[in-house]
């Protein structure tokens, strides 16, 4: 009796499974129409040597593009730039989000509004940040300049997106300025989601502010900030509208990111299978820092 009703629930539950399928379709068509066939795409481009024109013939090539992309120094050069760039913007945005989360889960005035502040970064597209920060700082009319000028503080009339030594750190700056909201709402849901009871037996058992911290606030927050972390690592080293908006890799290559040479050399000068070489190295890049990054994150957890 006991084998049959097994036998009963067993064939249930394939039901389930295929009825479950049905529901799931349409979630997706989307992602294969819109990420699988165009990332198929690119990676058979980039073994051919399509270029722009009307009725060009496209030939396998095999890896050649590869063999030609592996003694480019510019793309390297814009790759080291793309590393540099997606793990300092994670970084400090993951710093500044932290410190802003913490100050948001204080009981202050107007707290409200301060939330709903902000999230403006996040809610406002690429481009138009972009625009907005460019107008901000230009060296004669900007409002920073103004004010840096009024208080009479070095730094003054500086063209802080076409100097080269200002340039980048400057681009840093505002890619972290707009990846810190979601890395703070982020936070934020996780810290108010540490029991009371926890911080109250940690306070009474003598725990300073900081030992709270440590111990209570930062294991409990570790997940998020780990996928965070691996996010933001990705969206980050492929961001082309922002950087390209500001600087479009000027002055002299020091913001040339590797997705704005990809462009380049796409829509610029018509390389296309080109293009898509460095766009699959690209994602083979993400993928290995990626790896590394978890496999560390996994260590840690294990030795803790």
């Amino acid at each position: 009796m006991s084998t049959l009703s097994t036998k009963k629930a067993s064939g249930k539950g394939k039901m389930y499974n295929r009825g479950a399928w049905k529901y799931a379709i349409p979630a997706f068509i989307p992602l294969l129409l819109l990420s699988v066939v165009p990332l198929s795409q690119a990676i058979w481009m980039a073994f051919t040597d399509n270029v722009a024109g009307f009725n060009v013939k496209v030939k396998f090539i095999g890896l050649e593009n590869f063999h030609r992309l592996l003694g480019d120094k510019l793309f390297w050069a814009s790759f080291k730039i793309g590393i540099i760039w997606a793990v300092s913007v994670t970084l400090l945005a993951l710093v500044l989000g932290f410190g802003l989360a913490l100050l948001l889960n204080q009981k202050l005035r107007f707290l409200g509004l301060m939330r709903v502040l902000s999230l403006v970064p996040w809610a406002m597209p690429p481009v138009i940040v972009a625009i907005m920060w460019n107008l901000l700082l230009r060296p004669t009319s900007g409002p920073i300049d103004g004010i840096l000028s009024f208080l009479h503080v070095p730094g003054a009339k500086t063209d802080w997106l076409g100097d080269f030594n200002t340039a980048f750190p400057t681009v840093i700056l505002i890619g972290a300025w707009v990846a810190m909201p979601i890395i703070t709402v982020s936070i934020l849901a996780a810290i108010q989601g540490i029991p009371m009871d926890m911080v109250e037996a940690a306070t009474i058992d003598g725990a300073n502010a900081w030992q709270r911290f440590r111990f209570i606030t930062v294991p409990a927050v570790r997940a998020i900030t780990t996928a965070l972390v691996a996010l933001n690592i990705i969206w980050n080293f492929s961001s082309f509208g922002l950087v390209f908006v500001l600087t479009a890799g000027g002055p002299g290559g020091k913001t040339f990111v590797p997705a704005l040479f990809a462009y380049n050399e796409a829509f610029k000068y018509g390389n296309f299978g080109y293009a898509a070489s460095m766009g699959v190295v690209m994602a083979l890049a993400i993928v290995l820092m990626l790896g590394v990054y978890l496999k560390a994150s996994k260590r840690e957890d294990t030795q803790r």
